[in-house]
């Protein structure tokens, strides 16, 4: 298969490709006049595929609680702008990396389904003043929703465009009070090797965790992501509550998040714990970082196969690139 290279000339999407403001910032009400029988066209009219029937079928939309049909979907913000068209939801929502469940991107969502994500809580605790445990309502009520628009670039050169809704990670922090001694925000995922059968790998640092400096994780990009496509996390994309930073390697957006802790020291990670030479723990994305197994000088879209040029910082470097000088 030939593949073109397309070299990016910036972050707007062209104007003809674009859904009308007055449509897109409205959908919720579109939605609900047409029905959900009419979910499907509505979804081709935002720009985005419905997920598989069996993704569909695990987490319908009519099954939201009363807050989330109040929140979803969320109102966009603009100043993320995207060079590229959204990825299909049916695409991403049944190609995804989450160990705990299997090594086969594919089967994720199937196995991802035996996770409960209600109740959930995510304690806040370490270098704080105001240590705090949020039920997943108390997140969803007490920090406003937006949606972004985000490019994904996985270390494995595979990328994606996202449309996450979430809140920035800065408003929940400023609500715990970090003290000044802490430099590190330190996030564990869930544990429950008899539920997510990769975890029976006793031999490996589970549960997953991630970090990022205090620095990184106040920045205006770092969001706790609770919805996709307009609508709550289906759960293989990291239900209830994951990270996203989009200016690095997808390993670092770690999913289905129960405990943040602020710490004075950097701490150990999942992956930079089991292979160090390949999974760096800052893991900005960058072209002139070769990687032992993938080059990283160009990444392959999922679902359209397209090929473009891998960007420093995955673009994203007038909003980061100062926190590396």
């Amino acid at each position: 298969m030939t593949h073109h290279i397309k070299i990016p000339k910036g972050w707007e999407l062209p104007e003809h490709e674009l859904t009308p403001e007055s449509i897109f910032m409205n959908r919720r009400e579109v939605l609900q006049a047409m029905g959900w029988v009419g979910a499907f066209s509505a979804s081709m009219l935002f720009g985005c595929a419905p997920g598989s029937a069996e993704v569909t079928n695990a987490h319908p939309e009519t099954n939201l609680t009363p807050l989330e049909k109040k929140l979803y979907p969320a109102t966009r913000v603009t100043r993320f702008k995207l060079d590229r068209r959204i990825t299909e939801e049916a695409v991403a929502a049944s190609y995804n990396n989450y160990y705990e469940f299997s090594e086969v991107k594919e089967d994720v969502d199937h196995h991802a389904q035996k996770l409960k994500t209600r109740p959930w809580q995510v304690e806040v605790t370490g270098l704080v003043e105001n240590p705090k445990t949020y039920d997943l309502d108390d997140l969803l009520k007490q920090f406003s929703l937006e949606e972004r628009f985000y490019r994904h670039r996985c270390v494995e050169a595979w990328a994606m465009a996202v449309p996450w809704t979430g809140f920035p990670l800065k408003a929940l922090l400023d609500d715990v009070r970090p003290k000044s001694q802490a430099k590190y925000v330190r996030l564990v995922s869930f544990h429950e090797p008899f539920t997510a059968q990769g975890q029976i790998a006793f031999w490996q640092p589970w549960p997953y965790s991630e970090a990022l400096t205090v620095k990184e994780a106040m920045n205006e990009l770092t969001i706790l992501a609770t919805g996709v496509y307009g609508h709550p996390l289906p759960k293989q994309h990291g239900a209830p509550v994951r990270l996203v930073v989009p200016w690095k390697y997808g390993f670092k957006s770690i999913k289905a998040i129960q405990r943040i802790e602020l710490v004075d020291y950097k701490p150990k990670t999942f992956w930079n714990t089991v292979q160090p030479q390949e999974y760096g723990f800052t893991a900005n994305v960058d072209p002139g970082v070769p990687h032992p197994r993938w080059p990283q000088t160009k990444e392959e879209m999922i679902g359209t196969k397209e090929i473009r040029l891998t960007q420093l910082y995955n673009g994203y470097g007038d909003f980061v690139a100062d926190m590396y000088s």
